[in-house]
């Protein structure tokens, strides 16, 4: 069976980081990079704020290569659009036949997904899919997922999480009605260890930066 070339939009979060590694053991498809988008105004990663230099050590220990997708200060809807339509006609040139997301369980970010997609020739994929979310947290951390909470959105959320490490005692201290996985943005994570990856990143934390009602933890490579 020839396998599909897949692209996976890496977050350089757990979820990203367990739908690699599912990916990687399928053999209907074959993950040959990683995409993230990038904030110009702050010089990391959307939502979980990981920097260049961790996100590049993320794609090396993940053994694939790390197309980053700039976006400019002030970015609107229209201009995203407009960059991902682009992105995905290079893709398509490059012989691209599915992009990959870790997605758990929103069908509004599922359903703008494939709309994005509508047309391309690109087909989306989403390996983890409709799992139960407290069973698949389980299950990433049995399988030795490591991550630490790089965001918060404090109206869920106390600050004092930001930095934890991501496992079973974080998960049992969480408020009631918190997502487990953080599927409803109540939290986002910066993974360190895998099963998908050759080696373990270390990570030191830095200062806090708030732009509420999110707060960042910030970190930077030992």
């Amino acid at each position: 069976m020839k396998r599909r070339r897949t692209l996976l939009a890496w977050s350089s979060g757990k979820d990203a980081a367990y739908a690699l590694h599912v990916l990687k053991r399928r053999t209907d498809l074959e993950v040959v990079g990683l995409f993230t988008t990038m904030s110009a105004e702050t010089q990391c990663s959307l939502l979980h704020a990981a920097n260049e230099k961790i996100l590049e050590a993320q794609a090396i220990a993940a053994r694939t290569v790390l197309n980053k997708i700039w976006l400019p200060a002030g970015w609107t809807e229209e201009v995203y659009a407009a960059i991902m339509a682009e992105e995905m006609r290079r893709a398509r040139s490059q012989r691209i036949e599915v992009i990959a997301f870790g997605d758990l369980a929103l069908e509004s970010v599922r359903a703008n997904r494939e709309r994005n997609l509508a047309g391309t020739g690109i087909e989306a994929e989403f390996p983890l899919w409709g799992r139960g979310t407290a069973a698949l947290a389980r299950e990433m951390i049995d399988a030795g997922i490591e991550s630490h909470v790089s965001c918060v959105d404090t109206r869920a959320l106390d600050r004092s999480f930001l930095g934890r490490r991501w496992d079973a005692e974080l998960i049992a201290d969480l408020p009631r009605g918190v997502d487990p996985c953080g599927e409803n943005g109540e939290f986002h994570t910066c993974v360190t260890a895998g099963p998908m990856f050759r080696s373990r990143l270390r990570l030191v934390a830095g200062r806090q930066v708030e732009r509420a009602p999110l707060v960042y933890q910030s970190f930077s490579l030992r």
